[in-house]
């Protein structure tokens, strides 16, 4: 019965990621060498599984370690300048040879249908195009990168023309130009491109290593802002790390909000990352991945979802939804991206007098001080308008509230409204600061 009860609570934590995620447009690189590796049907069954719950995925594939493979049995070198292969003829042959059988690899794998496995029933629609107008890279410092191209133009509406079908698209790193001629493309900056045009929800990377930091390890988020401060400050970075972090700024200075990088070693790192709280990867965003703002009506669902449990145990008076409705301009919000992690409300009594109200933080971030900082902004908020003096009625956390500054008080301290309201059978302790 136990490991009911957990798959039960994991399967409720699990839901709220399933609706937000519906219908929403992710963008997915990965390399060739995530087509190499023996466990890449794994990935290919998560793939699978993000397409089954709505979710509106375009795939982008890497070709670089099939594109050395074809060069070494020709007893080619494979060139490179700046970590950007040169594309010769013989190399755009071989971008070619790979780029349509790792697409038809992966088209097989996402067809699959065996019964007892996670692609039984799945029925996906893969489609493939020329959706990539593509231009020379030409010459830059002395250097001829021949048939090596740039992302000249997306075709997004024909890419969402397909996405709104129910397929899932499927591309190659590879781009036609006007006149006919095939150019090799970097897959991140195609990935990349194809987020910005489409004005992706998500871009997610995934690389060889992930994120890490020489001094710290794991970075769980930065700002667009500190990952480029990251980059000219770290000394051991992975070539494809820094690939991914350059095109994760890019993405986010042209719109694309949440941009994702996993390490694709980590068995399961797509669905760790996209529906659990703290995920298992690095998100790069142009602003602060967790923001304490004022509430909206929006937030509702998930201001009842935070508070409930808290109210069976007793430590906060039930709040209705119609409630919430009328005085949700008094209530605050900690926004842990689109996931409501606390919440606070600050309720105007007389002219100079207020009441601290539903004060609630998520159990799993209750050691970072997020009440202090709720707290903080009750403060601001009651100095401008014009408070004097704050309330608040607790039954089990009074220490918190003295450990900041407020006193004990008695029930006739009460403003006349708050007596009037008062609930003597919760017989709540008052307590009472200056500001």
């Amino acid at each position: 019965m136990h490991n009911f009860d957990s798959f039960v609570n994991w399967f409720r934590d699990f839901s709220p990621y399933i609706h937000a995620h519906r219908n929403s447009t992710f963008v997915i690189y990965f390399g060739g060498e995530a087509v190499l590796d023996t466990s890449f049907d794994k990935l290919i069954h998560d793939f699978a599984l993000l397409n089954s719950l709505g979710i509106r995925l375009v795939l982008v594939h890497g070709i670089r370690p099939q594109i050395d493979q074809r060069l070494q049995k020709q007893n080619q070198q494979s060139q490179f300048h700046q970590q950007l292969r040169i594309t010769d003829e013989n190399a755009l042959q071989c971008a070619k040879e790979s780029a349509g059988l790792v697409r038809v690899e992966i088209e097989s794998l996402l067809s699959l249908g065996v019964a007892n496995s996670p692609m039984s029933g799945a029925r996906i629609k893969v489609i493939s195009g020329n959706f990539v107008t593509a231009q020379p890279i030409g010459v830059l410092e002395g250097i001829d990168y021949q048939y090596t191209g740039k992302v000249r133009r997306i075709d997004s509406a024909a890419i969402n023309q397909q996405l709104d079908f129910g397929h899932m698209v499927l591309i190659s790193p590879v781009g036609y130009s006007p006149s006919g001629e095939l150019f090799n493309l970097s897959a991140e900056q195609v990935a990349t491109e194809i987020a910005i045009s489409l004005h992706a929800d998500k871009l997610i990377l995934m690389t060889e290593q992930g994120c890490q930091s020489s001094k710290t390890g794991h970075i769980a988020q930065m700002t667009s802002a500190e990952t480029r401060i990251f980059i000219e400050h770290e000394a051991r970075l992975a070539i494809s790390t820094k690939c991914a972090l350059q095109s994760a700024i890019h993405g986010c200075q042209s719109g694309v909000n949440r941009v994702h990088i996993l390490n694709r070693h980590i068995d399961g790192a797509l669905l760790i990352e996209l529906f659990s709280r703290d995920g298992i990867g690095t998100l790069i965003s142009s602003t602060e991945f967790e923001t304490i703002r004022p509430a909206l009506l929006s937030d509702i669902p998930g201001i009842l979802e935070l508070i409930n449990p808290l109210e069976q145990q007793g430590l906060l008076i039930a709040r209705s939804l119609e409630h919430l409705e009328l005085n949700i301009n008094d209530y605050i919000v900690i926004d842990r991206d689109g996931l409501i992690i606390g919440c606070t409300a600050l309720h105007q009594i007389e002219r100079y007098a207020g009441l601290i109200a539903c004060l609630a933080v998520h159990p799993d971030y209750r050691k970072a001080a997020r009440g202090n900082q709720l707290l903080e902004q009750i403060y601001s908020k009651a100095r401008k308008n014009s408070l004097k003096q704050l309330f608040a009625l607790s039954t089990q956390t009074m220490h918190w509230f003295k450990e900041r500054g407020f006193q004990d008080k008695s029930f006739q301290d009460l403003p006349p409204a708050l007596q009037k309201n008062y609930n003597h059978l919760r017989n709540a302790k008052v307590l009472n600061k200056v500001i």
